[in-house]
């Protein structure tokens, strides 16, 4: 049992980090096994099919990193920290991608989603559904924000959406132009549109 369960880790780790590098389309069945050092028969006894294990897998990455989100957004640090805290997170992460493997990659659930919206109806609902849940953070570190009367915010959950949608397109651009320099007016953009200044300069 103990052998499956490290088997079906072993697929889920080298599918996100697959897709992540590259696309959901160019990669097969064969190349993540050959990557994470599994047999075909052993894929498919854990996962049916590609898709499945992508969607799997995107939860996977998901439950990793809520810890860390939990932490950006706790509501011990105040709200205008915690929304800075979060473009930082953002542009670490791409930066640190960049930095291992020469390109940057943007975020493996937005990119998957907008190749396969169309394509797969599964993927698309779990690339939105892990999207929704970073917005839900968003809007409650603006509703507090608006609470202690550092911003005012008429509607918390739209602007969180204006938020994600900005951080979001600005990754994929930086990706297409491959320009880590684009990250730069991460911080300084979501505060505009926040109307507020960042707490820390913008370097």
């Amino acid at each position: 049992m103990r052998r499956e369960s490290d088997t079906k880790q072993k697929l889920l780790n080298t599918a996100i980090d697959l897709i992540w590098e590259n696309s959901y389309g160019s990669i097969s069945v064969d190349d993540i096994c050959s990557r994470a050092g599994v047999n075909k028969g052993s894929f498919y006894y854990a996962f049916k099919s590609k898709s499945e294990l992508a969607v799997a897998a995107f939860e996977n990455h998901w439950n990793k990193k809520r810890a860390l989100m939990d932490q950006i957004f706790s509501s011990q640090v105040s709200p205008l920290e915690r929304l800075e805290n979060y473009c930082n997170r953002i542009v670490q992460d791409q930066l640190e991608k960049h930095a291992k493997i020469g390109k940057l990659c943007g975020c493996p659930f937005s990119s998957v989603g907008s190749e396969l919206s169309t394509q797969d109806e599964s993927i698309r609902k779990k690339a939105h559904e892990l999207s929704e849940r970073s917005m839900k953070y968003l809007a409650a570190a603006l509703r507090d924000a608006a609470a202690e009367g550092t911003l005012e915010v008429k509607d918390p959950v739209e602007l969180a959406r204006e938020v994600f949608c900005y951080t979001a397109g600005l990754i994929m651009q930086a990706k297409i132009e491959n320009n880590p320099a684009v990250l730069k007016c991460m911080k300084k953009g979501v505060f505009r549109l926040l109307g507020a200044k960042p707490l820390a300069p913008v370097s």
